[in-house]
């Protein structure tokens, strides 16, 4: 038996805004914008060569906003996909060596935090 992860939802305050920053500064593609009503709303968003994808929205989680910490986009080259990420405009930390492990942390606006993660190969 399989088990894939393919769908977090991400507590956001600000849909439209939410949407703007992973697809315009992070690089996510949008898969779906779906509005059943205006308590309902789903909008997902997957990483560039990614199985997994995110999902923000209004009535798919009682979640506070910026409470979900500890996000990885594990990356090949570390130090492109920061600064691609900071040239888009995201403030993006500076890259920690964790014993052969690279790390690089960011936020979204609602302070959901995500890290960048170089693994050695």
């Amino acid at each position: 038996m399989d088990y894939k992860l393919e769908l977090v939802p991400i507590p956001v305050s600000d849909v439209d805004r939410a949407k703007v920053f992973y697809t315009e500064k992070v690089g996510f593609n949008a898969d779906l914008d779906h509005r059943a009503s205006d308590k309902f709303r789903v909008v997902q968003l997957t990483p560039p060569g990614s199985a997994c994808s995110i999902a923000v929205g209004t009535g798919i989680v009682d979640t506070e906003p910026g409470s979900v910490q500890g996000l990885h986009l594990v990356v090949s080259d570390i130090d492109t996909a920061r600064t691609e990420l900071a040239e888009r405009g995201v403030d993006v930390g500076e890259i920690r060596d964790l014993g052969g492990v690279l790390y690089a942390p960011f936020s979204d606006p609602d302070g959901n935090a995500w890290t960048l993660q170089q693994l050695p190969y």
